[in-house]
């Protein structure tokens, strides 16, 4: 009997050795699916008001994030707030981003304001929207960006110019693997204005 206990005990340690590494195996395995994500601000303080119960306001910040591909999106803002009832979001003002893609130049964006989610790094870019890649300039009031979906889109009063033509459509949509540029109208009736310089 005192040998089967120390025979079952053994196969105890064995059973919990192997879940033990099982576990450390899919952590790892996950972990390096993950885009990476940085936070750095100069300063922060907590304020309260009537209009706020708790409020996180933040000063000159910059947010990065890099998605297994080697895609990276670097935020930096003047102001941000936590949003107080969702604590991934942060609203940002005075905004300007780079991304960086793989194997591709780069896409600079600025914006008057901004909308990041800390855990998907999708992030909504708004008001005065100018987003220059190559010799392209386009202009607008809203961008849809996220790592995720590899996707960047365009729309509101956008206006695209290059050294060939300017062009007046409502949603402009990049895929960031691709790097393929698709120009579109809400309405399929009406056709995206093409001016030749």
């Amino acid at each position: 009997f005192l040998m089967s206990k120390k025979l079952i005990l053994r196969i105890i340690y064995i059973i919990v050795f192997f879940l033990i590494l099982v576990v450390i195996f899919y952590y790892n395995s996950r972990k390096s699916e993950q885009i990476t994500f940085t936070i750095e601000n100069e300063n922060s303080e907590n304020i309260e008001d009537e209009n706020y119960t708790s409020s996180n306001i933040l000063k000159n910040v910059k947010y990065s994030a890099k998605d297994i591909n080697g895609n990276q999106l670097v935020i930096e803002a003047e102001g941000g707030e936590i949003d107080t009832s969702n604590k991934n979001i942060i609203f940002l003002t005075d905004v300007k981003a780079k991304i960086t893609l793989n194997n591709s130049d780069n896409i600079k964006i600025t914006s008057n304001f901004g909308k990041y989610n800390i855990n998907n790094y999708d992030t909504i870019f708004s008001k005065k929207v100018i987003i220059n890649y190559l010799d392209n300039n386009i202009t607008g009031e809203y961008l849809d960006f996220s790592l995720e979906r590899s996707s960047l889109i365009a729309s509101k009063n956008i206006i695209y110019t290059n050294a060939e033509s300017i062009l007046k459509a409502d949603v402009i949509t990049m895929d960031i693997k691709t790097k393929d540029i698709k120009i579109q109208m809400y309405d399929n009736n009406k056709k995206v204005n093409i001016k030749s310089n």
